[in-house]
């Protein structure tokens, strides 16, 4: 399915964030529409068809936690996310016994709730986005399916690590990849033997990518990674 064709419900009681976020998911091509209270939500969904929920627990008039379980009467299949202020462990067993995907504890990434907004999709049928698996770097092309750079006729095999990490990079392209979400996705932990690693991997792609002068990765420090192209 076109990503440009799913649509999102996001229900947040802060307008703020609510219109960050959707502003931020609208430019990365999901249709999102913003309800600032449960009852609203529940109206919405109710006249609308969504793709995927994303849900805060502390609303007025309806909490996420009674919005899904309505939601869940109306659609059984629909995922969704809950996004809360709170971390407690009663909470989050509360969240995905009422049926949740996954659970997001605030303050969090932008870029980390797109990530799992995509991998949630990519598992739900008939509503799968395709990962994208060839980019243009510059002057090379770079296919992450065969894990293979590409310059001038010349070829580079990486290994699966290179290839996550530049493609994590390529899905960032001139933002930051955050050092913590890298660590996460590709090693399952942030340790700090981890977080060497990921420096010797920045430092080998920075040497496959030298040959087009207009291409750079960037440490951006206390954050993570820019590639700059």
């Amino acid at each position: 399915m076109d990503e440009k064709n799913l649509k999102v419900l996001l229900a947040e009681d802060d307008e703020n964030l609510g219109s960050l976020l959707r502003e931020y998911l609208i430019a990365k091509g999901l249709n999102t529409d913003l309800f600032v209270n449960g009852e609203l939500a529940l109206a919405g969904f109710r006249k609308n068809k969504y793709d995927l929920c994303l849900l805060d627990v502390m609303m007025p008039k309806m909490d996420g936690f009674t919005l899904a379980r309505e939601i869940r009467k109306q659609n059984k299949k629909v995922p969704f996310i809950f996004l809360t202020a709170k971390s407690l462990k009663e909470d989050v067993i509360e969240g995905f016994t009422a049926g949740a995907d996954d659970y997001m504890t605030k303050p969090f990434s932008m870029e980390e709730l797109l990530f799992r907004i995509r991998a949630i999709l990519r598992r739900t049928d008939n509503n799968t986005i395709q990962p994208d698996e060839k980019y243009k770097i510059g002057d090379y092309d770079f296919d992450s399916q065969k894990q293979i750079l590409k310059y001038s006729g010349r070829e580079q095999k990486l290994t699966t690590k290179e290839s996550e990490l530049l493609k994590l990079l390529c899905d960032n392209m001139n933002n930051i990849l955050e050092r913590n979400f890298a660590l996460n996705t590709i090693w399952q932990e942030d340790s700090y033997f981890n977080a060497r690693s990921m420096d010797v991997y920045i430092t080998k792609l920075r040497k496959y990518l030298r040959d087009d002068s207009s291409i750079q990765i960037l440490n951006i420090h206390g954050k993570g990674y820019k590639l700059i192209v």
